[in-house]
């Protein structure tokens, strides 16, 4: 064993085969869970008080979500980089949740440091939100797990494989608190999704061959540069369009449908090729416009992913599952999963259409978290969650370095989009920066290193 210089133990090879198999354990270990000392809640009365890390329109969301959670819950304390996006966040959780928000100034924190010491006000057995850009969120967990707090934490999780492994550090951690960890990969607890999931494990499409995992629509639009800011407060606001922030758009776009194309499948490949690159876009930031990876399972079954940002396009935005007996169409953007007796998708072939109660799974995914806190049953998404990213990480990688690239050679990767991050402070220089014309640089395959 290894210790890091984040002063983790860590095997110096961590393979496909041992992160799987370390998967089946929590169900095992989940019995041992209750025996564990349970977190209290932060007061008698059973309120349990929330911090927000990430005040954009996500994590506004995710906080009027847990709020509206059963049993008494509490906005607490508020940390963002920019102050005007904290306040007007403020503002609109307030207009919605006005009994629930108790952040006077002294809880609401303004700087990168910021997220400690927001959580440094919480005590152990409160609750995390984080909503940053995915290049923080390893950190913020970390920080999270060591204090005590039970996490929800917003896709993507990671933007390398040195943050994907702090990611299940900190899962393999929290179970041992018996801290709860969620993951917004919301679609997972979607009612129509998880019902046609289940039909086509049941075997109503046959044996899975391939998934086709879609993203392609209009283009994403950088925001205009304030006077105020400097290079990093601009990057940050626009966190879309910079790798070092979001590992790109196959990454922290594509990752529901691939996610549940790794869900329908039941499983995570093994490698990957892809291409992608920068036809059309002339906006100055580090955005390819189109991508397609192929990943290849064991069994030799493949699954596509494709992503474009070009306007004036076909699109479309989901995920087409192929069997040995039919077809399917759902995933993220179906709002009513189909299922097909032929690859012939006409309204004779189909099957089983989803005919039940929807639910709205950004509000689930939050009701199960806060359920598992005041029921003190076992919780933690943070292995599947990273296994997800992982997978779209490796696709990002193949597509920029033009190489195939195999799921072990992503999860052991030491290559970090942005070294020092802990380091980092407002007046600092962001890891990627302009030439002397005001272009940033972007990957070529055949040439970009990933590993």
């Amino acid at each position: 064993m290894n210790t890091d210089r984040r002063g983790f133990n860590s095997p110096t090879s961590v393979t496909r085969r041992h992160f799987l198999a370390a998967s089946t354990k929590v169900a095992a270990g989940a019995a041992l869970v209750g025996a564990l000392p349970r977190p209290g809640y932060t007061a008698e009365d059973n309120t349990i008080k929330v911090a927000l890390i990430g005040c954009g329109g996500r994590g506004s969301g995710a906080v009027v979500q847990a709020l509206a959670t059963k049993g008494p819950v509490k906005l607490w304390a508020m940390a963002d980089f920019f102050e005007s996006r904290l306040q007007s966040s403020l503002a609109a959780v307030k207009q919605q949740r006005p009994n629930q928000v108790e952040v006077p100034p002294e809880r609401q924190f303004i700087g990168l440091d910021a997220f400690k010491k927001a959580m440094d006000t919480l005590d152990k057995g409160s609750v995390v939100l984080l909503a940053t850009p995915p290049a923080f969120r390893s950190l913020h967990v970390e920080y999270a797990v060591a204090k005590g707090l039970h996490v929800f934490m917003e896709k993507s999780f990671a933007v390398d494989g040195p943050g994907i492994r702090r990611i299940l550090k900190c899962g393999e951690e929290a179970k041992r608190k018996n801290l709860k960890i969620a993951g917004g990969l919301m679609t997972r607890h979607n009612n129509p999704m998880a019902e046609a999931v289940k039909k086509i494990h049941d075997g109503a499409i046959g044996d899975v061959m391939t998934t086709w995992a879609y993203r392609v629509h209009g283009t994403v639009k950088t925001t205009n540069r304030d006077p105020s800011w400097n290079e990093l407060a601009y990057q940050i606001a626009n966190y879309s369009n910079f790798t070092w922030l979001n590992s790109s758009f196959i990454v922290d776009w594509l990752i529901h449908n691939i996610d549940v194309s790794c869900w329908v499948k039941n499983d995570w490949p093994i490698s990957v090729q892809g291409m992608g690159g920068r036809q059309v876009r002339e906006d100055p930031d580090q955005l390819f416009d189109h991508y397609v990876a192929e990943y290849s399972y064991a069994d030799g079954t493949r699954m596509v992913a494709q992503g474009r940002l070009i306007e004036n396009c076909w699109g479309f935005f989901g995920v087409q599952v192929h069997g040995t007996k039919g077809s399917a169409v759902l995933g993220e953007g179906v709002d009513v999963p189909r299922l097909f007796s032929s690859c012939n998708q006409t309204s004779e072939n189909m099957i089983w259409r989803f005919k039940g109660e929807k639910n709205d799974p950004y509000q689930t995914e939050h009701d199960l978290l806060f359920d598992a806190i005041r029921n003190d049953k076992p919780y933690n998404e943070a292995e599947r969650c990273a296994k997800s990213n992982l997978t779209a990480i490796m696709g990002r990688m193949a597509c920029e370095s033009g190489q195939k690239i195999t799921w072990d050679e992503a999860l052991n990767s030491n290559l970090e989009l942005a070294p020092g991050l802990e380091n980092l402070t407002k007046e600092s220089n962001p890891p990627v920066m302009p030439d002397s014309n005001g272009h940033y640089p972007v990957a070529k395959p055949g040439q970009t290193k990933v590993i």
